[in-house]
């Protein structure tokens, strides 16, 4: 099967940074799909492994989590899924990656495709759909119900990938007032698109811009970005006992203590945390089933803003580099093979 992978862990700029190659069909287990990939997306976590580092790997590694295409086989414990069925999907960052034709990918953790969307779009959606609810409902605990307190979340970060479902997310499912940030006129457009009720401009101070909406302060951040930088006025904008939900790799020191006075928490978000230690794997596929429904019932819609063309080196190359640059707005995807 046709492949993109590596070898060397090598700056994007170079020819060898990802290559084309021809690697054996897998074999799926007792639990998995065989999937046909007809779209991928690209993560900064992609960006994040694939960067330069002195280690060689011995056969071709293959990236890329994000998945939407067709199951071809499943294995012989798998009873929701047959072939034919159009799924989507994050996969696991300790199994190979989704940037071939076939994958094999746990059955637990694949949704159904939204129907009204093409591969492509479906591709956009399963981490970072993900993570924002995790991030929001499970470790933040944001509340559901409609009609309750009135509170303030703030996305920092709100044009990424993470950002644009999360915004989403708040706005339709809570009663939340949410702020984002973005500091160029065509992110915070597209803030206001996916929809936030404010935009601040993260270039600047952002206590003295939120306090000025919400006086009270947020009792909710989001922290997709920078987190270190932002952290003295992420604190000095929140609410006492507010949550603080990061998924970013702070430098270290990551010097918290300034939290302790306004008792505020931390939470840590990874959405690989359930695949690396099987712990309710389901909960990704009812998921991922929440975010199709959502998403046909024209509640949710995806973040796609980019196709970059056929799964090839050349073209996963581009997308690396335009993930690297930090400038993107939503996703980028790759569709089909040349």
């Amino acid at each position: 099967m046709r492949a993109v992978a590596l070898h060397k862990y090598l700056p994007i700029q170079h020819p060898e940074a990802l290559l084309d190659v021809e690697l054996p069909a897998p074999t799926p287990g007792p639990g998995d799909l065989l999937v046909r990939v007809r779209a991928v997306s690209v993560n900064p976590v992609d960006v994040k492994i694939r960067a330069p580092k002195d280690k060689v790997e011995a056969s071709p590694r293959v990236l890329g989590w994000d998945a939407a295409g067709v199951v071809e086989a499943v294995g012989a414990d798998v009873r929701r899924f047959r072939p034919g069925d159009e799924v989507y999907y994050a996969g696991s960052i300790a199994k190979p990656g989704t940037n071939s034709e076939l994958h094999v990918v746990d059955a637990r953790i694949v949704g159904r495709k939204p129907s009204s969307l093409s591969f492509a779009q479906a591709a956009a959606l399963p981490l970072t759909a993900i993570t924002a609810w995790e991030l929001l409902f499970d470790q933040l605990e944001v509340s559901r119900v409609k009609g309750g307190r009135r509170d303030a979340v703030l996305v920092v970060g709100g044009a990424g990938g993470v950002g644009s479902i999360a915004l989403q997310l708040a706005r339709a499912l809570t009663d939340l007032t949410v702020i984002a940030t973005a500091s160029r006129p065509e992110t915070q457009a597209w803030c206001k698109a996916q929809g936030a009720h404010h935009v601040v401009d993260h270039r600047q101070p952002l206590a003295a811009q939120v306090l000025a909406l919400v006086p009270e302060g947020v009792r909710y951040v989001l922290g997709l970005t920078a987190t270190d930088q932002h952290l003295p006025q992420l604190v000095e904008l929140m609410k006492p006992f507010g949550r603080l939900g990061i998924i970013d790799d702070p430098s270290p020191p990551f010097d918290v203590s300034a939290m302790k006075r306004k008792s505020l928490s931390l939470h840590w978000e990874l959405m690989f945390t359930r695949s690396l230690f099987d712990v309710e794997p389901l909960s990704q596929q009812r998921l991922l089933d929440a975010v199709a429904d959502l998403v046909d019932a024209g509640t949710l819609k995806t973040t796609m803003t980019q196709d970059f063309g056929p799964l090839t080196a050349a073209n996963l190359r581009r997308a690396h580099e335009a993930v690297e640059s930090g400038r993107t707005v939503g996703k980028i995807v790759l569709s089909g093979f040349p």
